[in-house]
């Protein structure tokens, strides 16, 4: 650990998405005192962004997804918010980070970038108007093209992908949804779950191109044209593309830290350089707090985990992070979820031990995952205890 060149600088923290938040709001349960400056490039209101795949339903406007406004947060906290600020560049040696408001030092930095949407590319005049949504701006662009009788493709029937699709079908939207595999969350789910997946969301109206995958966007007038792989073409009003996310490793990059999938961080979540540290979308955890492994770890528990595990790191006392089982709910309500899925590269099988439930088991018959559908989800604590984790 290198000398401490800026002790009366404060903590400063990129980026205010729920894991900016999150430790901020954890270390502040332990340290009232020492300054804190977020910088966020929006205007760093506080919402839960899985929120956003099932606002329709709900009822809710994108502003009303605003759970706590920056004003709010910045008096509860008392913390310094720089809003619609861009950060171009951290020099690591000398604690300071360049802004576009200025140049900033930090005693420790905390990077909480989160991820970007994979970008696909595919020909066709129209490629702009393809649109993802990962922020609530992004969102509030989304259903300002959700006119009424609007049809909609879904580019992914990933977990945000389904998610999008129950919601619209569900609210009187047309929705096609387009995927290479053979089955909806087929990365997450055995494929007799997947194979009822499709069928409920089937119900809602929602028309599938599975083993196949987006070409060509073209406008023809007032509708878009999606030419597929397969050769099949069909319209749609908006294209929604949920393929995934990509850690925002940009800027960790450029000063020097070391990267792969995400910003490397160690079990105390510091990154190759003293005085900085990471934690969610933008993050690859290695060591025992993941198994020995070395993986990202999206959703929204592992975030809250890390946070309070680096708040007391910050607050002066090195604390390790411990990861526990995090099953995951899927909001698909033609389907209720909950996934706790195996380790990457567990090898084992998924066998099905009573209608809605799945367990993924390995070579010595331990159950290392599950899947839980429909009523049985209320079950998830029960089945949580009987994983080997």
């Amino acid at each position: 650990m290198t000398a401490q060149r800026h002790p009366d600088a404060p903590v400063l923290v990129v980026g205010s998405g729920l894991a900016g938040w999150s430790v901020v709001r954890e270390f502040r349960k332990l340290d009232t005192t020492t300054p804190v400056l977020m910088v966020t490039a929006d205007a760093g209101d506080f919402y839960a962004k899985p929120a956003l795949s099932n606002a329709l339903v709900q009822g809710k406007a994108p502003g009303q997804l605003v759970t706590t406004s920056a004003e709010k947060m910045v008096a509860t906290l008392g913390v310094t918010l720089l809003q619609h600020t861009q950060v171009s560049a951290v020099d690591v040696v000398g604690q300071e980070v360049q802004t576009s408001k200025g140049a900033f030092a930090y005693r420790q930095l905390v990077l909480a970038t989160g991820a970007r949407p994979i970008r696909l590319s595919f020909a066709g005049n129209a490629t702009h108007d393809v649109m993802s949504v990962n922020s609530l701006g992004d969102y509030a662009t989304f259903r300002d093209k959700l006119v009424a009788g609007a049809r909609v493709l879904v580019m992914g029937a990933g977990l945000i992908g389904c998610e999008f699709a129950n919601d619209l079908a569900a609210s009187g939207y047309a929705v096609q949804v387009v995927d290479p595999g053979a089955e909806p969350l087929s990365a997450l789910l055995p494929q007799a779950a997947s194979a009822d997946l499709r069928t409920a969301l089937s119900a809602l109206g929602v028309q599938w191109h599975l083993g196949t995958t987006v070409q060509a966007v073209d406008r023809a007038g007032h509708e878009l044209v999606v030419t597929l792989a397969n050769g099949q073409s069909t319209t749609t009003d908006v294209v929604l593309s949920a393929v995934g996310l990509r850690a925002d490793i940009g800027l960790a990059q450029a000063a020097g830290l070391e990267v792969d999938r995400g910003v490397l961080v160690d079990i105390n979540l510091q990154s190759s350089a003293s005085h900085v540290y990471a934690l969610g979308d933008n993050t690859q955890y290695v060591g025992s707090s993941v198994g020995g492994l070395s993986r990202t770890l999206p959703y929204v528990m592992p975030i809250m985990h890390a946070a309070k595990a680096l708040a007391h790191t910050l607050a002066g006392t090195p604390t390790e992070v411990r990861f526990p089982l995090m099953p995951v709910a899927i909001k698909t309500p033609a389907m209720p979820l909950v996934v706790a899925p195996p380790s990457p590269g567990l090898a084992g099988q998924w066998q099905s031990t009573a209608i809605g439930v799945w367990h993924f088991v390995d070579a010595e018959a331990q159950v290392r995952g599950f899947v839980l559908s429909g009523a049985q989800t209320a079950r998830r604590a029960e089945h949580t205890r009987l994983v080997v984790h």
